[in-house]
């Protein structure tokens, strides 16, 4: 099919963003189904400047898979893709590790589509109908690269709910077989497991993994307060590198249950606790118990999901840097983190600056983190991994 484009929606094709919303469409030519290939020609000459897919169920109508000219979405196409991406990967696969994440949407040239590994099973979450026609293909190398011996497919809720879904499923084991949904892998040395037909996104979150391996380091004969803990992972680095004790809050208790199991596929000598429940209601019990610890790691959930919650977000993470300024013992170190993408870095380290400035106490902003290497960033949107330490004088 073959589209022309608003100025601002040529604009952003030219700066090679990967998203074409439905309003800057201007011309079509015919409307299109799920996963139809959108040429897009230029106002004034006519000529192709990119390619991308049709999604008639999403805003974001066209996304985007090649820019600054014309290409067939074949077989070579992809496997060059999926390569450079595997690339990047390499000097990860180079450290004691054997989970990460093959395809990261967007930033490696595949909207609405994420492949992470797991030892040796392969899980593809897709988030947009445009790729069930590609599927088969993109497979195919996904596994020859990986040289993995399994793969299971995620689908988003809204694809569950579609009619026509080419007759996959929600964790469907579309290659290969699988014993056990619960996958061990290792992560710089540490052992996790994760559900890979159960487990959230794609049964753990990969991203954090840099500044996990940087708290188990600080960890050693220190106490550890983990709060939005999950399966617990900055909790096990903890415990692997001999903290003296580590307490993981969350309000799932299968989610805690799952650290304790996790903690527990390492050596380690101290003590690990486990409190369930809302987090800010917590954290104000151990203040009032005048419970300190030496590393406070603070990570929670997305809090801004849409436009209209980027205030109520920034209000919680100003709530969050208050609290765990009053649960760091003296000396101690404070890591405060957000994967809200709609409260960009910048608004994030300024408001715990703020808080922090607000305090008596002296200290000093140790790191400034980001994504790891397996989670590049191509545009604005695709960053919102942002991590602060914090170390108490």
């Amino acid at each position: 099919m073959a589209v022309k484009l608003t100025t601002i929606g040529e604009r952003s094709v030219r700066s090679e963003h990967p998203w074409i919303f439905a309003d800057s469409i201007e011309k079509i030519n015919k409307e299109g189904a799920s996963g139809d290939v959108a040429i897009i020609f230029s106002r004034t000459k006519n000529k192709v400047i990119g390619v991308g897919l049709y999604d008639p169920d999403s805003p974001i109508r066209i996304k985007m898979l090649y820019h600054n000219g014309a290409v067939k979405l074949e077989t070579e196409f992809f496997a060059k893709q999926i390569n450079k991406a595997f690339e990047l990967r390499i000097p990860l696969l180079a450290t004691n590790t054997n989970s990460y994440r093959l395809l990261f949407g967007e930033n490696d040239g595949f909207p609405g589509l994420i492949a992470d590994v797991y030892n040796q099973v392969l899980v593809v979450k897709l988030y947009a109908a445009i790729w069930f026609p590609y599927l088969e293909i993109i497979l195919k190398q996904l596994i020859e690269v990986s040289q993995v011996k399994t793969v299971v497919l995620r689908l988003s809720r809204s694809l569950q709910q579609m009619n026509n879904t080419y007759g996959l499923f929600e964790g469907q084991v579309i290659f290969g077989t699988l014993s056990n949904e619960t996958i061990p892998f290792i992560e710089h040395g540490v052992n996790f497991s994760a559900n890979v037909i159960k487990g959230h996104k794609t049964g753990y979150f990969l991203d954090h993994r840099d500044n996990r391996k940087r708290v188990g380091v600080l960890s050693k004969n220190k106490t550890v307060l983990d709060v939005f803990s999950y399966a617990g992972g900055f909790s096990v680095h903890a415990l692997a590198n001999q903290a003296k004790s580590v307490t993981s809050v969350d309000i799932s208790k299968q989610a805690l249950a799952l650290a304790i199991e996790n903690g527990k596929l390492n050596s380690f000598k101290g003590t690990h606790n486990t409190l369930a429940g809302d987090a800010f209601e917590i954290l104000r019990e151990l203040i009032s118990k005048k419970q300190t610890f030496d590393l406070v790691v603070i990570d929670p959930p997305s809090f801004a999901k849409s436009k209209g919650e980027i205030a109520i977000a920034k209000k919680k993470y100003r709530q969050l840097a208050e609290l765990g300024v009053q649960l760091t013992a003296m000396g101690g170190m404070l890591v405060l983190a957000s994967c809200s993408s709609r409260i960009v870095a910048d608004s994030f380290f300024q408001i715990n600056k703020e808080v922090l400035d607000h305090q008596s106490r002296p200290y000093v902003l140790q790191n400034k983190t980001q994504h790891d290497v397996d989670h590049p960033i191509s545009f604005k949107e695709g960053a919102y991994l942002k991590t602060g330490f914090y170390r108490f004088l």
